[in-house]
């Protein structure tokens, strides 16, 4: 039997038999070999804890479904969205064109163009009546950055931050992503969705930080008084709070002077205002709006800015600009058909069997009482949809005390109005029971 040999080298050493095939230790192999190996676990364990902490905003979830049975021939009438129906105005998409022919296509400053910073500051004063500095303005792409960083700069894990509940559920959604504890603030229906400052008392402890407070209030259109302010400013300083005034609604406001926390002494110093274009202007996409603040504060929320947006769209700010130092008429036009439209909607609703409701004070929301049907919200909700072809959304989206409630928008045409309530009224019936 011929065994096989191995052949010493030059140094003694002793070298495979060339016939044999070498393993093959590259490191592409030994990955290879190392993968196969490796239990690969879905990505959905890779997402931290906080993730299960996160909310949504179930609008764009009902609009997904209204979306989709129009795609199947469904007629809908979209009262879900808390978006104006009006086109930008003229002037502003105008601006915006003129910004993009000079180039207003790179990085700005992170808080903002000094321009719009300054206009805003002067408009800022103008309405609230109030000194303000440029300084304590910072620009973001929309109003949520506001409330999100400023969450993000004040909460650690346990402190306490009181919202409006219902409310727009970003707030809950934010501080509850930041490990905070969101402690929510009764809108009820027997104060008219505002504030109660005796329950609000009873909320605050040592660990409450924060105050969140929405006037026009989305989802009810409620708008806080000049006592309740007082009410809450002197809280506020009792317990030395921070506030997040958010505003947004302002300028869409019926019947009743725009009231600001800020009004009174001591209060400008630790709130932080939130507004914008997006409801004013009809801009929601063009993702614009601002905070105002103290200046100690403006420089953390810049810093969180540059770490997580850079700066706002160059050549949207310098359209802001023109929409806050040009013609006033198509906002004042959109907030006259608000009126009319609110006017006619309410009047509707409670001539349906079962629906109750306050006419509201501002925004362009109503959120009438549906417990006079005998059934949960989100079943009327649903129905509404599926049944009558109208998107309407159940007050449980904006928080558990919008249980017996569902909110509608009326920024739709009187046409698209009228359509909604003839549809509701056949799938509930007539009725009165009106809270107006």
């Amino acid at each position: 039997m011929k065994t096989k040999t191995r052949k010493a080298g030059a140094a003694g050493r002793i070298t495979p038999d060339a016939s044999r095939p070498k393993p093959d230790r590259s490191r592409a192999s030994c990955v290879k070999r190392r993968a196969s190996s490796v239990r690969h676990r879905p990505l959905s364990e890779f997402c931290s804890e906080r993730m299960g902490w996160i909310g949504t905003e179930t609008a764009f979830d009902v609009l997904a479904k209204a979306k989709a049975l129009e795609a199947q021939g469904k007629s809908i009438v979209h009262l879900e969205i808390g978006e104006p129906d009006f086109d930008t105005p003229k002037n502003i998409r105008e601006a915006a064109k003129r910004a993009l022919d000079q180039n207003w296509t790179h990085y700005v400053p992170a808080p903002g163009i000094p321009e719009l910073r300054h206009v805003i500051a002067t408009e800022v004063a103008r309405t609230r009546k109030i000194p303000v500095d440029p300084r304590q303005v910072v620009v973001t792409p929309g109003g949520k950055p506001i409330m999100s960083f400023l969450i993000m700069a004040l909460c650690n894990p346990g402190d306490e931050i009181i919202y409006p509940n219902p409310g727009f559920p970003i707030y809950e959604s934010m501080i509850r992503f930041m490990g905070g504890k969101a402690v929510p603030i009764p809108m009820r229906e027997e104060n008219h969705f505002r504030v109660d400052v005796d329950e609000l008392r009873q909320l605050i402890t040592r660990k409450t930080k924060l105050l969140i407070i929405n006037s026009p209030h989305n989802p009810t259109g409620s708008v806080l008084t000049h006592d309740d302010l007082k009410g809450i400013a002197d809280l506020v300083l009792k317990n030395d709070l921070i506030v997040l005034a958010d505003e947004i609604y302002s300028r869409i406001i019926y019947d009743i002077p725009f009231e600001s926390i800020t009004q009174f002494p001591g209060m400008l110093e630790r709130t932080v205002i939130l507004d914008g274009f997006s409801k004013t202007y009809a801009m929601t996409g063009w993702r614009v709006g601002y905070g105002v603040m103290p200046v100690e504060l403006a420089q953390h929320i810049i810093r969180l800015m540059i770490n997580v947006n850079s700066c706002t769209s160059a050549f949207s700010q310098r359209a802001c600009i023109e929409a806050l130092v040009g013609p006033q008429d198509d906002p004042h036009r959109m907030v006259a058909e608000f009126k009319h439209r609110r006017d006619i909607f309410v009047e509707g609703l409670c001539r349906i069997k079962g629906l109750s409701c306050y006419k509201p004070q501002g925004a362009f929301y109503v959120m009438p009482s549906v417990e006079g049907t005998g059934r949960s919200c989100q079943d009327i909700a649903d129905r509404l949809l599926n049944e009558a072809g109208v998107a309407a959304l159940s007050g449980t989206c904006f928080g558990e005390y919008g249980a017996g409630f569902v909110r509608f928008s009326y920024a739709n045409s009187v046409e698209n109005l009228q359509e909604a309530l003839r549809r509701i009224e056949r799938m509930l019936g007539k009725g009165k029971s009106c809270r107006i």
